[in-house]
């Protein structure tokens, strides 16, 4: 399996079962991520808002894939939505391994979402804020989930992202204490 991060959400997931991109971005929606043109089997957005649900950036192959997709609705705020509206997560199964997409999830997982969540492969988890989950939420679900890998998404630096959402650092720092 190859997983490969086009900046902010967007990620190209390549298996022998086919290949899938997640959340792909509009041409300049996200400050200083160029134009995506992207080729794939298949595109999963988790909602509709330009940063996240351009499937014209992906070409499609027409071919069929043999993933497993499994979807979990959740919302992109903590009021069930009234600010900015659902969100799904998306988990796929390839070559024995779960993959999960918490697309902009923005609030707590119920007891029943983080049970079938549990124990995923890899986990992709906002941790930028503002209009997400923040680094300390993310570290909660992180430690809830206990993913192998984490892969964290939806922050900025210097150059590339939101001004309102954080940069990676406050993840990176606290990383440590979630590891067993």
């Amino acid at each position: 399996m190859k997983i490969t991060w086009y900046g902010h959400s967007c990620f190209k997931v390549e298996s022998l079962d086919g290949s899938v991109v997640f959340d792909s971005y509009g041409d300049h929606s996200v400050p200083g991520y160029g134009p995506l043109h992207l080729q794939a089997d298949l595109v999963l957005c988790s909602h509709e808002h330009r940063d996240h649900g351009n499937r014209d950036a992906v070409e499609l192959s027409g071919q069929k894939t043999a993933l497993t997709i499994d979807k979990i609705h959740t919302f992109h705020d903590d009021v069930s939505g009234a600010k900015r509206g659902p969100n799904i997560i998306h988990v796929i199964t390839t070559e024995g391994m779960r993959v999960a997409h918490l697309g902009d999830l923005g609030c707590e997982l119920t007891d029943e979402q983080a049970k079938i969540l549990s124990g995923v492969d890899v986990l992709m988890v906002p941790i930028g804020g503002f209009y997400t989950i923040d680094t300390t939420q993310a570290l909660q679900i992180i430690t809830q989930l206990k993913p192998r890998i984490v892969i964290p998404m939806h922050f900025r630096d210097k150059t590339h992202g939101y001004d309102v959402i954080a940069t990676a650092e406050q993840f990176i720092a606290n990383t440590p204490q979630i590891i067993h």
